[in-house]
């Protein structure tokens, strides 16, 4: 089986509730999802930023952001005390058990393949290590990860004319990689030409904001202004390209961020939110944005955005930025924090 058909599989297992058995390292068990009811352990694995909550960010195994942490508490764990441990938002309802301890990790890279396999299915970073009655474990190995990330798989799977509101001259592409259920679009406005780079937005699928007009975010605002200046493009002689990159939450998966808008309600701003998941702040793919750009034949852009790491990830995959353009729209009561965090902690530049 190919590395990446193993990682796809691993995906799935851990979706459904399955163990997942690191090539040369433990069986684990997703926290969130298993349903082997009598699933007992000792240990659990979790990220630094989630063990922080637990007061293990002094211990030298659980210093590092985002790093894997092997964690023994007082008692063994079931699987009600490990949905404790992994979520948040039962830290109120479900007073953990501990002490805690951090042990040391001779499997770091497995481990941190695990970490960003929940990451991928969308369920929280935890799990149980080595538990008694786990089932069979699907077989997955670190390097797996690579192939299945691997940007040069993805391939133009469709494409098509697609009037839309912003202007009726737009062409859809559908981009769409094996053993990946995820399916990038770009929407492409006017025709290629060498005379002046693309004006191109790279916008992340947001459910709440695109489709239901959530005021937490900007996303939907952003995408409609984004559409209409690429339509406005092509209608002045260039062309504009929107990539709808299928990453819902920044990476982290549409259940994650509702529960990362939770802890908001309680007071933590969109980052911290992520951390006390144990998520990272910024898990977007943008390689596969660069792989879109090149298969439409986009190696130059003029992008659209606020965010300067959008410019540096496109460069270091091989796209040249030649203009930064920013991209703003007003703030509403509901999103005016937000849209400050994004400033403030992520270095968005906001005119």
């Amino acid at each position: 089986m190919s590395p990446a058909r193993r990682a796809a599989q691993a995906v799935d297992a851990l979706r459904h509730g399955w163990a997942i058995a690191l090539d040369g390292g433990p069986v684990l068990l997703p926290a969130e999802t298993a349903y082997a009811a009598v699933a007992t352990s000792e240990r659990m694995l979790i990220g630094a930023a989630r063990a922080e909550t637990l007061r293990l960010a002094n211990q030298r195994e659980a210093a590092v952001p985002h790093a894997p942490v092997l964690l023994r508490g007082a008692e063994a764990f079931d699987l009600a005390a490990a949905r404790a441990v992994a979520d948040p938002a039962l830290d109120l309802a479900n007073p953990m058990k501990g002490p805690f301890r951090a042990e040391p990790l001779d499997w770091t890279e497995g481990a941190t393949a695990a970490l960003e396999l929940a990451r991928i299915a969308g369920i929280l970073p935890a799990f149980l290590v080595d538990p008694a009655n786990a089932g069979e474990a699907q077989r997955f190995g670190p390097t797996d990860l690579a192939a299945f990330v691997d940007p040069s798989r993805l391939v133009i799977a469709a494409r098509a004319h697609l009037p839309v509101a912003a202007g009726e001259e737009c062409e859809i592409f559908a981009f769409r990689a094996p053993d990946d259920l995820r399916e990038h679009v770009a929407l492409m406005f006017g025709d290629p030409n060498g005379d002046r780079p693309p004006l191109v937005r790279l916008h992340s699928e947001c459910l709440t904001g695109d489709v239901l007009g959530s005021l937490k975010c900007d996303c939907g605002p952003q995408l409609d202004a984004a559409l209409h200046a690429a339509a406005r493009e092509a209608r002045h002689g260039g062309w504009g390209v929107v990539l709808y990159l299928r990453q819902e939450g920044r990476g982290i998966g549409l259940v994650n961020k509702l529960r990362a808008y939770r802890l908001q309600d309680e007071g933590f701003d969109t980052i911290d939110a992520n951390r006390r998941l144990g998520l990272p702040d910024e898990a977007r793919d943008f390689p596969v944005a660069a792989r879109m750009l090149g298969l439409i034949g986009a190696r130059q852009v003029r992008l659209m955005t606020n965010n300067p790491e959008k410019v540096a990830a496109l460069e270091a995959a091989g796209v040249q930025v030649t203009e930064r353009v920013p991209h703003r729209l007003p703030d509403n009561p509901h999103n005016a924090r937000y849209l400050a965090t994004k400033r403030d902690r992520a270095g968005h530049l906001l005119p």
